[in-house]
């Protein structure tokens, strides 16, 4: 499990695991056995996609595995978040500080662990240098993810 599915869990984000759904083909199976004839076949009753397919092959269906859309439940992250400081004994800037936010979520903060999840998140490689170009990039990219996941953060801290 990775760092920001960690954050996610924090948050009562964690998605449920997308289950999927078996969904039958109109591709043809190609048959083992030979085909009597290539000819095309025509007037029948078959489907257009289906026309000029020999006999042995039509109405085979091949399952195919797709995922289920999911819906996402939005969750008040910013009245949990909001609770959790005025529990917390520290002051923390979580709103700008990705710092604070880690830590106010009880996650390691230590730079080996931000360097981690901005790898995670595809952080750029000219910002990974700088730990505070790192540090603002993956604030607003946390909190970007955090909302794309069902948690409601304000217009304002997402520009």
């Amino acid at each position: 499990m990775g760092i920001f599915s960690n954050i996610l869990e924090k948050l009562g984000l964690k998605k449920e695991e997308e289950k999927p759904v078996v969904i039958p083909s109109t591709k043809p199976i190609p048959s083992t056995k030979p085909i009597p004839s290539t000819k095309p076949v025509v007037g029948t009753n078959m489907p257009k996609t289906q026309v000029g397919m020999p006999h042995t092959v039509v109405g085979n269906v091949i399952p195919q595995t797709v995922a289920a859309p999911v819906e996402i439940p939005v969750v008040d992250v910013m009245s949990k978040l909001e609770k959790m400081a005025k529990a917390n004994p520290q002051e923390l800037n979580w709103k700008t500080s990705i710092v604070d936010l880690l830590k106010l979520l009880g996650i390691d903060s230590k730079l080996e662990s931000r360097k981690e999840l901005a790898i995670e998140l595809g952080c750029p490689a000219e910002k990974m240098d700088d730990s505070a170009q790192m540090n603002m990039w993956l604030h607003k990219t946390v909190i970007k993810k955090i909302a794309e996941n069902g948690g409601n953060i304000p217009k304002s801290m997402l520009d």
